[in-house]
């Protein structure tokens, strides 16, 4: 059943504009309670869950929303405050909740929102249970009686228990003394809690992105602005620079010459570590992972396959094949020995203990792995055209599949939100990239 609300990473969109209203979240807490209702398990069959947000001006508004929701349909509600994604999945896991929800919209600018929900078990919540949580939204809303309302509740220590946990995942033999980290919080979610897991650690912490003012959220700073990092790195001569994005899922790195880092070496690093230890079966990339990865893994062992865009996919086929590691380019990166989701500061912490353990910096724990240059070209095509029907294109894109071998790859995918193609080659050799990737494109206006 095609989703009418409910999009890859729950429900996004601009504040004001549908559905991001107070009516319509409202409504979603209502249809969501009542949907938990139903399935929980609870001795006293009421259902309890965790809501957390990051610092965005309209969390206080959404949040309002989404209580008054859940307490017409009889749930009790914990409020977690500015917290990261991870952090709610945690806490929803080990407080044994019905759900967590989520208030933020991850990397984009403040404007922005959304929510996204957390099963008992710290995962995303199945598709079946998002179909049945819209098919609820539509219907009347009604109120439990009085006496059945939900109560809201503050979680105290909450912050806490998640740096706790956070550190949980460093090896107790190991520590970060020694260690000066530029640490950006993108003015985000983890601006009270990453910085003390790293301090906590030992490290010398320099503070970046950690001064919210519900503005400037993303602005600038953080792993989609990743430059702010790499300057600070150097300013402050640091050793390394950690950046995490609004929502603290996403991961991006520098060394200490401000030499950034994408999920795509980071993901290298955390399994190549890893294979010290123990045999790696495989790992989950997406489309759009860079080959040079591919052939790294196969080179050492390691078992390599490709999912849709989107961490829910790569965690999706991470369960069916029963792997522990995945990830993306973007810096949403998976360790399922280690947390049940996609975690930036978990994620820093297993590069870290790579670096401590091998007595290396980031430049030389990648220096084998070097990626291939990529060519993206965006196509713009007429409303409803479809490339693979086009003899011309998929005649040209076989040459150059040939002529490159496994040398190199071509990816051509479809905008979601726009009337264009993306046409993305890649080779060991940058002109060859280029030159191949405007073949293919030249094709399109034939």
């Amino acid at each position: 059943m095609a989703r009418k609300y409910f999009g890859t990473d729950g429900i996004r969109g601009l504040v004001g504009e549908a559905p991001i209203t107070p009516d319509f979240v409202m409504r979603l807490g209502y249809a969501a309670g009542k949907v938990l209702a139903k399935r929980s398990t609870g001795a006293a069959g009421r259902p309890n869950v965790l809501i957390g947000k990051d610092t965005r001006i309209s969390g206080y508004l959404l949040e309002a929303a989404l209580e008054a929701g859940f307490s017409a349909a009889g749930v009790d509600v914990m409020l977690a405050g500015p917290m990261p994604t991870p952090a709610i999945a945690y806490l929803t896991r080990a407080l044994r909740l019905q759900a967590g929800v989520v208030i933020s919209a991850s990397h984009n600018p403040f404007q922005d929102n959304g929510i996204k929900f957390f099963s008992e078990h710290g995962t995303k919540l199945p598709d079946s249970v998002e179909l049945e949580i819209e098919e609820a939204i539509d219907q009347p809303m009604g109120c439990v009686s009085s006496e059945k309302l939900g109560r809201a509740t503050r979680l105290r220590d909450a912050q806490g228990r998640y740096i706790e946990f956070c550190k949980s995942t460093f090896p107790n033999e190991l520590d970060l003394r020694g260690m000066k980290i530029v640490v950006d919080c993108a003015h985000g979610a983890a601006y009270a809690t990453a910085p003390h897991v790293f301090h906590e650690l030992g490290a010398e912490v320099i503070e970046l992105g950690t001064k919210p003012d519900g503005f400037n959220i993303n602005d600038g700073v953080g792993a989609t602005a990743p430059k702010a990092m790499a300057q600070a790195v150097v300013e402050h001569k640091a050793d390394l620079g950690i950046a995490l994005d609004g929502d603290a899922d996403r991961l991006i790195m520098c060394d200490a010459n401000g030499r950034v880092y994408n999920g795509d070496e980071l993901l290298y690093v955390m399994v190549r570590a890893r294979m010290a230890t123990g045999k790696v079966e495989g790992a989950v990339g997406t489309l759009m992972t860079n080959m040079a990865l591919e052939v790294a893994f196969k080179e050492m062992g390691v078992g390599f396959a490709r999912a849709k865009v989107g961490d829910r996919y790569v965690l999706e086929m991470m369960q069916e094949k029963g792997w522990l590691f995945g990830g993306e380019g973007s810096g949403h990166l998976l360790a399922l020995d280690k947390h049940s989701t996609g975690d930036g500061i978990v994620s820093s912490l297993q590069v870290l203990e790579a670096l401590r353990r091998g007595n290396q910096s980031l430049a030389e724990c990648c220096k084998e792995l070097v990626l291939f240059p990529q060519t993206l070209i965006n196509v713009r095509i007429q409303p409803g055209f479809d490339w693979t029907r086009n003899e011309a294109v998929v005649a040209e894109k076989a040459l150059v599949e040939r002529e490159l071998g496994d040398n190199g790859r071509v990816l051509i995918r479809p905008s979601g939100t726009e009337p264009l193609v993306r046409v993305m080659v890649e080779a060991r050799e940058a002109a060859l990239a280029e030159s191949s990737a405007k073949r293919i494109a030249a094709r399109f206006e034939v």
